[in-house]
């Protein structure tokens, strides 16, 4: 066997309903961390099978903890939702408007509400400590994580000194309007003053006697995570005016840290499903970020974990639709994804058949998917026209990843009709 064609067609499976995903169920095995990609942030499809994937390992595996690349302000409206913390009854679709940052619609749409509504029913059929967890892992929620910080405190321990450093960082970020672009940067020529402010605020935390002990409705979880996501993005914000490199290495370490934190939290027999972008969990050592000194959360997972207790799977497409935007911030489009770039992974995929498959990576056969290769790598900003100079990832995919699933042509994901005003094309 001395091609990539052959290859892909001795080892592919088809991939045509959610029983087929049955021979990647087996392989995970006893994994505790299994992380689920995404080739973009807007194709129905990804969110589907993610689903359909998640499903499975909850019901078959015992997992109960999931973890996806948003804010966890927001994150705890679904988890608070899905477990019934709260008395009032609200709808799906009033949860998931509490994503406000941009891309909102990258959670608030039709996919998303059709599986929490899933969550929250079987939750309602478990005891307390089996139901499904729901977390948001990203660290961009500077401000809504400290107002959250600040509100707990003043209900739990008014005149702590906890409080006192919670109102004293608030004030020092108060000159920025809540502007995380002008703190970045203004932080070039300011004092310590905020980085002090949010190390003392995370340090006192993590130091209560209480920070660790479950109590009712994971409020000391809450705390916790808030105060690493202040101290955290401070640090994030400040490095992104200094180098895209060392910011996106701060974003994906948090990220690790609130995986572990969470898991930490709900004991030894944590087992947690991961639904971030390729590009976060897809192992940086198997791809040319590597030379840029660049990790990402699929190697930090597997450099600090036994190797059978991660499994990591890729997820890609040929051609299609896909939502999203021209510019940072600006209303979304649903875009044509033109044909994968001949000689790119994808286009392999297509040329060895154009229909649905998976491959699952063994030590048996890794080694026919290592040569570099590029890679598609769709963000919520994205122009066809530019595709072949910043869309392809020189990877090994065969590293890159445990299990691949290609869905040969997909379609746009649907934002919920509150979301951002769809533009014409």
């Amino acid at each position: 066997m001395n091609s990539l064609d052959e290859s892909i067609k001795s080892y592919a499976l088809p991939f045509e309903t959610d029983e087929d995903l049955k021979p990647i169920i087996e392989a995970i095995g006893e994994a505790k961390i299994v992380l689920l990609g995404e080739a973009t942030h807007g194709t129905s499809e990804f969110y589907s099978v993610r689903a359909a994937l998640t499903k499975k390992l909850i019901q078959e595996k015992g997992f109960t903890l999931i973890a996806i690349e948003g804010d966890w302000p927001s994150t705890q409206q679904i988890n608070r939702f899905i477990k019934g913390f709260d008395e009032e009854k609200k709808d799906v679709r009033d949860i998931l408007s509490t994503f406000k940052r941009w891309p909102s619609w990258m959670w608030a749409n039709e996919e998303i509400a059709e599986f929490i509504l899933w969550l929250k029913l079987h939750n309602q059929q478990k005891e307390a400590n089996h139901k499904i967890g729901f977390y948001g892992i990203d660290v961009y929620s500077l401000w809504e994580s400290l107002d959250e910080v600040i509100t707990y405190l003043r209900k739990t321990h008014p005149d702590g000194t906890d409080l006192e450093l919670a109102k004293k960082a608030l004030r020092c970020f108060k000159p920025f309007n809540r502007d995380s672009d002008s703190y970045a940067m203004a932080s070039v020529n300011i004092s310590q003053a905020c980085v002090e402010a949010v190390s003392k605020l995370l340090t006192s935390i993590r130091a209560r006697d209480d920070g660790k002990s479950k109590v009712e409705q994971e409020a000391n979880l809450n705390l916790l995570v808030n105060a690493m996501v202040v101290h955290n993005a401070e640090n994030y914000y400040r490095a992104m005016v200094r180098s895209d490199e060392l910011s996106w290495n701060i974003r994906d370490k948090h990220m690790v840290e609130v995986i572990n934190e969470v898991m930490d939290y709900h004991g030894e027999q944590a087992k947690i499903i991961v639904w971030e972008h390729n590009s976060h969990i897809g192992d940086a050592s198997a791809t040319d970020m590597e030379a840029s000194d660049m990790m990402n959360v699929g190697q930090i997972v597997r450099l600090q974990n036994k190797k059978k207790d991660v499994y990591t799977v890729g997820f890609g497409t040929h051609r299609g639709t896909v939502i999203a935007a021209e510019e940072w911030g600006v209303p979304y489009k649903q875009i044509e994804v033109p044909s994968a770039l001949k000689g790119s992974w994808e286009d392999a995929l297509h040329m060895s058949g154009a229909f649905n498959k998976l491959l699952i990576f063994t030590n048996k056969n890794r080694h026919f998917f290592n040569d570099w290769i590029g890679h598609r790598a769709i963000g919520v900003v994205y122009d066809p026209a530019y595709e072949a100079q910043y869309n392809y990832v020189p990877s090994k995919i065969g590293n890159r990843y445990d299990a691949f699933i290609y869905l040969d042509q997909t379609k746009a994901l649907s934002p919920l009709e509150s979301q951002e005003k769809l533009i014409d094309n």
